[in-house]
């Protein structure tokens, strides 16, 4: 069923429904049918094509492929180009005698009528942040925020216009904003753009910034924050964004830059964000301490958002094509060298790169991580006075606790990725050094010792029976099993150990090896079979898991596992372990330990003997 069509000069706009009929649809099961609103748009693209700009994977950028099949490679050729806007000197004279000139067709943000009024002013702020980096190369008021015009001063003004580009204010209660931008797929150009800006993404950021500050901010203290304070986070999330809608991707690798303690100087957060890119998932400033007197503790552009924005839009005189730029675009590239405040690391699901993780600060993920526990520790002691509100129940009490479970299992697994580590630093054949390196022996060691202290010994600060009596009618010590048996599968899963495997293969003694990885986790979760301390609850069900983990690896059928070194290793360390275990029995003296023993040890007769 179509719902309207609208035509304006340089698009054409479809809104429709469409309805599915089938017995297996995630929608209404009694009428076994699903509908589903659509919008098509047909864009009219430029009569007069763009000169692209060359991609480069050392400069993160949004970007087109094509494939040259008139190059005389002797191959069909590959060619990217970076999407961007079309931002041109309105004078090239007064612009190559160094003057900062207004563009000709200045980028243009509407804000959408229904955005609450005192949000508009942050908003417009994140915007225009990126006025800072643009005039570094060369262009005057680049970028601009706009108030949409009324029906009486516009009638003819409309958000579904091409023309026009729209921070769109969606009621709903996802917690999220999005940057999105239509491009011409032959050239890149950046054609509009349409952010869309979920009312409910101030929950989210009153969360991340209250597990992340309060321990050392006042202002965070607190369910529902300043308009002053939520303005600043809504001006974050808008730079952000808009980042995404001039070309830019996440750039995770930037955070890892700035050393970890920096981010505990006055001095320095005085004058810098948590990374060098307003485009890394670095959020908040986490690693500050309460005696380090530190203020700031927002995001924002830093050195390497200025230098994105000099390689995309820095203008070059007298380029009919995109090879007229290469050879400049090279030399700007090189000249960045290996300065890590100018490193692009690329955003990677289940990343195995240390340096390039999301939500993470700083060059240490272990040290970073104390810092982070130890103030999450604080905010525990506090955060039943800070939630609580007259009248109301403990529904703040619940959602923020859950957030320091949050925040903590972040911790856990910047520390994981450490284990196996494998780092990605783009290089060309003129730089000197390696695109990927093994994390070293010494770091991985550390992670694991963290990992044993920190999270398989029963992390007790999270057991406050105040709290979870007034939140949970159940389930807390499955919710602890459920962390810690997460990040004991992720250590133990099959990239990782390959990883780790392929890394001793490669670099031998300098390597943290397989049979060290394994000794260490065995020894720091069965820890009890050495001092006869009781077993408890939450040891109990962790011991159990490994022993599982164990078998699962010993005995898995998938031929990628099955014909490695994981088998064998598993069953080595599960035949250690039932001797350990049968020795730790006679030691013990509690009841239910000496049960749990014993039953670990017929697991592990029927792992490695099943019949």
């Amino acid at each position: 069923m179509i719902n309207w069509i609208k035509a304006f000069p340089e698009n054409v706009e479809v809104r429709h429904i469409l309805t599915y009929k089938g017995t297996k649809l995630p929608d209404n099961q009694l009428t076994n049918s699903l509908s589903i609103e659509l919008n098509q748009s047909m864009i009219l693209l430029p009569e007069h094509p763009m000169v692209s700009r060359f991609h480069d994977e050392r400069v993160g950028y949004f970007s087109v492929e094509q494939l040259d099949y008139g190059s005389d490679a002797q191959k069909a050729e590959s060619r990217r180009f970076i999407t961007k806007w079309r931002l041109e000197p309105s004078d090239w004279e007064a612009y190559n005698r160094g003057e900062i000139v207004p563009p000709v067709k200045p980028i243009q943000y509407y804000i959408d009528p229904a955005t609450p009024v005192k949000w508009r002013p942050f908003i417009k702020q994140g915007i225009e942040d990126w006025q800072s980096a643009f005039e570094k190369v060369g262009l005057k008021d680049a970028i601009v925020a706009l108030d949409a015009p009324s029906i009486e001063e516009d009638p003819e003004w409309n958000p579904e216009d091409v023309r026009y580009s729209v921070i769109r204010y969606i009621t709903t209660d996802i917690q999220n904003a999005q940057g999105p931008h239509v491009h011409d797929p032959r050239t890149g150009e950046i054609l509009e753009s349409d952010i869309l800006w979920y009312h409910n993404v101030m929950n989210l950021l009153r969360n991340w910034h209250f597990v992340q500050t309060a321990a050392v901010n006042p202002d965070a203290r607190n369910v529902k924050f300043k308009d002053e304070l939520m303005g600043q986070l809504i001006r974050f999330v808008s730079a952000h964004e808009v980042g995404h809608t001039l070309g830019l991707p996440h750039n995770m690798g930037s955070s890892s830059a700035y050393p970890t303690d920096s981010l505990r100087s006055p001095k320095f957060t005085a004058t810098h964000g948590t990374a060098p890119s307003i485009m890394d998932y670095a959020r908040f400033n986490y690693i500050a301490q309460p005696e380090d007197s530190v203020t700031n503790f927002y995001p924002g552009l830093g050195e390497y958002d200025d230098w994105a924005i000099w390689y995309g839009y820095r203008p070059i005189v007298d380029v009919s094509s995109p090879e007229d730029e290469k050879a400049i675009l090279k030399s700007w590239v090189k000249e960045k060298g290996d300065n890590p405040i100018f490193r692009y690391g690329r955003q990677r699901p289940n990343t195995p790169d240390p340096s390039a993780q999301t939500e993470d600060l700083g060059d240490d993920s272990m040290v970073a991580s104390e810092y982070g526990i130890r103030n999450l520790k604080r905010i525990m002691d506090q955060v039943m006075d800070w939630s609580a509100t007259d009248g109301k129940n403990y529904e703040d009490l619940s959602e923020l606790y859950n957030s320091i479970f949050g925040q903590y299992s972040r911790y856990m697994g910047h520390v994981t990725t450490n284990i196996g580590g494998v780092y990605e630093v783009y290089k060309t054949s003129d730089q000197d050094g390696l695109v990927y390196s093994h994390a070293s022996l010494e770091k991985q060691k550390r992670a694991v010792q963290f990992l044993n202290e920190q999270l398989f010994t029963t992390p007790n600060w999270l057991v406050d029976t105040e709290i979870i009596g007034r939140v949970m009618d159940g389930g807390f010590v499955d919710k602890v099993k459920d962390l810690q048996t997460q990040y004991l599968d992720r250590l133990l899963n099959e990239d990782r150990l390959k990883r780790v495997i392929e890394n001793e293969t490669l670099n031998e003694t300098s390597a943290y090896s397989s049979e060290s990885l394994f000794r260490d986790i065995r020894r720091g979760i069965f820890s009890e079979l050495r001092t006869s301390q009781n077993i408890d609850t939450y040891r109990r069900n962790l011991q159990k898991a490994m022993v599982e983990k164990m078998g699962e690896l010993a005995n898995n059928e998938e031929n990628s596992i099955r014909t490695s070194d994981i088998p064998s290793l598993a069953r080595g360390h599960l035949t250690a372990l039932r001797s350990e275990i049968n020795t730790g029995i006679t030691r013990q003296k509690d009841k239910m330990s000496i049960y749990h023993l014993q039953d670990l040890s017929k697991r592990i007769d029927f792992i490695l003997d099943p019949n």
